[in-house]
């Protein structure tokens, strides 16, 4: 059977109807409308109406008449005039909205400033790198001057540094300081004071089952007048004695232990006789609570009860702490104590009592010794911490290996350390024991850093200059470094703002 041509499109008038062979010259129909949209003009009705059908695979349309017919069992029928019929209105699929001018949301408004602000920074860096590696060392150089003003010798007080500055129990104290008042330097009173005042205190234990006779109190006797015959040699030749730093009532030297005080100006005192807490020793009180423990108390006598037994004694030394010249010499004072109590123990080879001794110094110099114990574990941390960063960059090719570049990240590390010290040590925040690790989390994120910049140098053309591969790395690495930092910031922005001490400026800054 011939072929018989399609019937002339329809006019005007009529509504368009999509048929086989039209559907087969569809994409012409798209390739023209997706030209005329992109010059401005938009299709016409008419054309909306015969959308793009899908794209099936199959065997090519037949255009001749005399083509022979395909044979086998699979062979199609020839196509008649019935295949030009219109297809079932309801089947007609429904024209796609094709919206070639909408604007598009870009996610890259900060990506995309960082990378070329980091791509022209590394192009810089690779025309220019003598540049780049003088001004940091000049500069680190200017700044490590800052620590000619650390202190060599300074005074660190742990209610200072680990307390906050602006703590409601300050505010407390202050109010009960201006209501409770002392004067440690003619009457003292240990109850009254609302800080801790410069002390030493030994704790006395018996052999035996009781110290309340003669012979134990003669050698706790002795231990008292070795420690206060204690002397401080002085740098101008002067001596500091104990006499001149104990905190009196009127003109004594407040008694380390009242009862013994006691029994050394009267030898015959009865020791088995006395009366707990208040022993009244010649018309005067004597008030017992705190100086003896590990005591058996027996039958009612005078103002309280009658001390059968106590098996240790309390001696307490306190010292002069309101005034700060005072203070200062009560604390030379304490620090010769502590050289010196081993020494006096030995000398008086004690016999019947076993001595310990505290001070209110004890802690701030356990916690300093404690902090001597870790350095060296910090030196063996940073040793293998650049050890590792090193050797992880280490190729066998001579031309990946970047063990030089990995030493050198190490090495800016440090001088971010020294520059970032010597600028606070400048502008006066005081230095202490606890921001010594800084320098070890500062080297982390240093080499974090630096893995991250290697990578991306890894990754770029061996054929290009330095300047085209230093911009290269440095466009790629611009949000990850851009992140990391900004993160750090906070972190380290948040232990700024707390309001301890080593946040704090110092008033005064001494020059050496």
């Amino acid at each position: 059977m011939p072929w018989v041509e399609p019937e002339p499109g329809p006019s005007p008038e009529q509504k368009p109807k999509l048929t086989k062979q039209d559907s087969a010259t569809g994409p012409e129909w798209y390739q023209k409308s997706e030209e005329s949209e992109s010059e401005g003009n938009q299709p016409p009705l008419e054309s909306l109406a015969s959308p793009r059908p899908p794209e099936t695979p199959g065997p090519p349309a037949l255009e001749r008449d005399d083509a022979p017919l395909p044979e086998g069992d699979d062979a199609s029928p020839r196509p008649s005039v019935l295949d030009d019929a219109p297809l079932p209105e309801e089947e007609t699929p429904e024209p796609r909205a094709i919206c070639r001018h909408r604007h598009r949301c870009h996610t890259d408004c900060l990506e995309a400033p960082l990378s070329r602000a980091f791509q022209w920074l590394g192009w810089q860096v690779g025309a220019h790198p003598w540049i780049f590696l003088l001004a940091p060392l000049m500069l680190t150089a200017a700044l490590g001057t800052g620590f000619l003003y650390l202190p060599e010798e300074e005074e660190e007080d742990l209610e200072k540094q680990y307390t906050p500055v602006g703590g409601p129990a300050k505010a407390e104290r202050r109010f009960v300081q201006g209501h409770f008042t002392t004067n440690d330097s003619y009457r003292f009173s240990a109850s009254r004071r609302s800080t801790e005042a410069n002390f030493a205190s030994l704790l006395v234990v018996s052999y035996s089952d009781s110290l309340l006779d003669p012979a134990t109190f003669a050698e706790v006797s002795k231990l008292d007048g070795a420690v206060q015959d204690l002397r401080v040699a002085r740098e101008n030749g002067s001596q500091i004695q104990y006499q001149q730093v104990c905190a009196r009532y009127r003109a004594l030297c407040v008694r380390p232990n009242p009862l013994l005080y006691a029994w050394q100006v009267d030898k015959t005192l009865n020791l088995s006789s006395i009366s707990f807490p208040i022993y009244n020793h010649g018309g005067h009180p004597l008030y017992l609570t705190g100086f003896f423990g590990g005591r058996i108390l027996g039958g009612s006598l005078g103002m309280g009860h009658l001390l059968l037994r106590a098996k240790a004694m309390r001696l307490l030394y306190y010292l002069k702490t309101e005034d700060p010249e005072d203070s200062v010499q009560s604390k030379q004072w304490l620090t010769h104590f502590l050289e010196q109590f081993t020494n006096i123990t030995n000398t008086l080879a004690l016999k019947k009592i076993e001595v310990v001794h505290f001070t209110s110094l004890s802690r701030q110099l356990e916690f300093q010794a404690t902090s001597m114990t870790v350095i060296p574990v910090f030196h063996l941390a940073y040793v293998l911490i650049i050890l590792f960063a090193v050797t992880s960059c280490f190729r066998f090719d001579c031309i990946r290996n970047k063990m030089c570049v990995a030493a050198f990240g190490v090495i800016s590390a440090f001088l971010a350390v020294v520059s970032g010290f010597g600028l606070l040590l400048h502008i006066g925040v005081p230095f202490v024991i606890i921001v010594a690790n800084s320098p070890f989390l500062i080297l982390g994120v240093g080499v974090d850093d630096m893995f991250i910049m290697i990578s991306a140098w890894h990754k770029t053309s061996l054929a290009d200059d330095i300047p085209e591969r230093m911009s290269n790395v440095y466009s790629k690495v611009a949000v990850s470094i851009t992140i990391t930092t900004i993160t750090n910031i906070l972190a380290f922005y948040t232990g700024v703002m707390s309001s301890f001490r080593q946040q704090m400026f110092l008033p005064q800054r001494k020059r050496k």
